[in-house]
């Protein structure tokens, strides 16, 4: 989108970058594409969904739709600061220009709740 999005990291996120640091040395990127000056692109995303075989049934994008629709239907979370989260403007243009915030602070404990989900999800699809 070329405009400035800031994302909170859980804690497990940050565990995730921890562990690429070294390997992303090169780059100002966290994931970079072959070209460290650009960041890996929604198509590399898709072509390793490919080869894990989630072809036609998981997109990069996919994943935003997933979060969004299981953070809705949570009920815990506002609509304004999941779709913040997913950096998406309002779509009142007059709402847009007076309403400028970020919901930050909802966003932290969102995303720490959504990556603990995400590791509920996994330990029962372990068993």
């Amino acid at each position: 989108m070329r405009r400035e999005h800031r994302v909170p990291l859980s804690r497990q996120a940050l565990k995730i970058i921890r562990l690429v640091q070294d390997a992303s040395q090169y780059s100002v990127y966290v994931f970079p594409s072959f070209n460290p000056r650009k960041p890996l692109s929604e198509n590399a995303v898709n072509g390793a969904l490919k080869r894990l075989g989630y072809g036609g049934v998981m997109t990069a994008h996919g994943f935003r739709t997933t979060a969004s629709s299981l953070l809705n239907e949570s009920n815990r979370w506002s609509p304004d600061a999941i779709e913040r989260a997913l950096a998406h403007q309002d779509s009142n243009a007059v709402r847009a220009v007076y309403n400028r915030t970020q919901y930050w602070n909802e966003r932290v404990q969102m995303m720490q709740w959504w990556s603990d989900e995400l590791d509920a999800m996994k330990r029962l699809n372990a068993v």
